[in-house]
């Protein structure tokens, strides 16, 4: 799994890692069932504190769409819905315009410019 995170991204850390992991489910690249790195080793290739990737795994035990065995590690239990994929992806790209000076209203009018 190739994850990776936005430095200038003003969320949390665990919110990315959540995010990153849950697009990973929703576009196939686990399967249900497939078991996840151990979060020592997430952590270590995205350069943060295990605790953090632990939280992210945390959250979306709660959502339903991990769950973890004792002994067994961490697997996919189901894929999110796509909708809270295309909302968190939504929620980056006004915060990113946010930094550029972009209201929502203007995001909505590039968005109708470009469809």
């Amino acid at each position: 799994m190739l994850l990776t995170l936005d430095l200038n991204d003003l969320r949390p850390l665990h919110e990315q890692v959540a995010e990153a992991i849950r697009r990973a489910v929703a576009e196939g690249s686990y399967a249900l069932g497939d078991r996840l790195p151990p979060a020592r080793d997430l952590a270590e290739a995205l350069g943060i504190n295990a605790n953090t990737v632990l939280r992210a795994l945390r959250d979306l035990r709660d959502e339903g769409v991990l769950e973890f065995r004792r002994g067994r590690g961490v697997s996919v239990l189901s894929r999110p819905d796509p909708r809270s994929v295309i909302e968190e992806k939504l929620r980056a790209l006004l915060s990113e315009a946010g930094q550029y000076g972009y209201r929502h209203d203007d995001v909505i009018e590039l968005i109708r410019e470009i469809s």
